[in-house]
């Protein structure tokens, strides 16, 4: 059976630590000396989304499909329910407020299926509705695919610069901006990507975001959209992709010019496990899209991977893929499988999930 992923954190200090969901489970590796330490949790409950403290590696959050909210304080070795509040319990998102100063430090940021946005200032110990998200104008637009009678949070972004600049991708329909950290909401404007699977900024290109969008193959030339001045208006640089349904994306914290994104030609190709077909590119400053496969397994049969870096490590890169996790020590020029393993998950998607669709999320931390 094959393995089935949904996202990556990855943080370092004095050991190094990377946070995975793998299908049915949740996966801790930590490096102790020359191996890596592997711990699963959260069985069954299918995770979909998880966010580390890069300044406190022992804290993370993971979001299910299953069971809420779950919080780890000890790295991994124990998990515990939280969010009473958060009363659906499809948790499609979870993010973490840049920590750039002490209002910041805290906040963590959860999206649910229906769209619902909570936010705690407090690490998850207490909680509050962001109301007013789908009270916007476009809200009747909103639809995913699978469940077309319903709509979730994919992504939330804050400023690094600005903690209370907050952004939000909506799949499927919009893409959402707050300015007052979510106490009112500005609508999607057109342009505006309207299936970003995942969302990016860099504190060294103050006010550029960039977007990794889904519609791309429906919409040739609309896989790749980037900012730079907030989501007010946006471009599509999307030459040399030669595939444009795009999944992850990272920027690397050395370079905000030199951007990563995983993709593949359709839903179906980057998803479904027996026909899957999916690539890594690379843009530097305004050149084209390039192929970074060096290293990673054949594309073929490959689900569409999530990406992630560390503030502390500019010009690397790590890649999560339904054959391991990967990391490149040079911006994505080549790759090394970590030596890390998991046991294959008990199932796939039954019942009323639906297929399998690979990963789905990414937290950058």
């Amino acid at each position: 059976m094959e393995n089935y992923l949904f996202s990556i954190s990855h943080c370092t200090g004095m050991a190094q630590r990377i946070y995975a969901t793998v299908s049915d489970q949740l996966l801790t590796a930590t490096q102790e000396e020359d191996q890596w330490v592997v711990e699963t949790a959260l069985h069954g409950k299918y995770p979909r989304a998880v966010a580390a403290d890069p300044e406190d590696p022992e804290l993370a959050f993971c979001g299910t499909t299953e069971d809420g909210l779950w919080r780890t304080t000890d790295g991994g070795e124990s998990w515990s329910s939280i969010g009473d509040v958060i009363t659906h319990e499809r948790v499609t998102s979870v993010s973490l407020d840049r920590r750039g100063d002490t209002r910041g430090r805290g906040g963590v940021w959860v999206g649910t299926e229906p769209s619902t946005i909570y936010y705690s200032e407090d690490d998850g110990e207490t909680w509050t509705e962001k109301s007013g998200l789908t009270d916007l104008h476009s809200e009747p637009d909103w639809s995913y695919p699978p469940r077309p009678e319903t709509h979730h949070v994919r992504w939330i972004e804050t400023d690094p610069n600005n903690p209370d600049q907050v952004y939000v991708s909506v799949e499927q329909g919009a893409f959402v901006q707050s300015p007052d950290r979510g106490k009112t909401w500005t609508d999607r404007i057109p342009g505006s990507p309207r299936d970003a699977h995942t969302i990016a900024m860099h504190a060294d290109a103050p006010d550029r975001l960039y977007a990794a969008d889904g519609l791309g193959f429906i919409f040739p030339g609309h896989g790749y959209y980037e900012s730079a001045n907030g989501g007010k208006t946006w471009t599509t640089p999307n030459d040399g992709l030669d595939h444009q349904y795009l999944w992850g994306l990272a920027v690397d914290p050395g370079d905000p010019s030199r951007v990563l994104v995983s993709a593949a030609a359709s839903p179906e190709t980057a998803h479904v496990p027996k026909v899957s077909e999916s690539y890594i590119y690379r843009r530097e400053s305004d050149r084209t899209w390039t192929q970074c496969q060096e290293g990673l397994p054949n594309p073929e049969e490959t689900v569409v991977p999530v990406l992630a870096t560390n503030d502390d490590e500019p010009g690397v890169f790590f890649t999560l893929t339904d054959r391991g996790i990967y990391r490149s020590d040079d911006a994505g020029e080549t790759w090394e499988r970590l030596d890390i393993e998991w046991e294959e998950p008990s199932s796939a998607f039954p019942g009323r999930r639906g297929p399998n669709i690979g990963p789905t999320g990414l937290s950058i931390v």
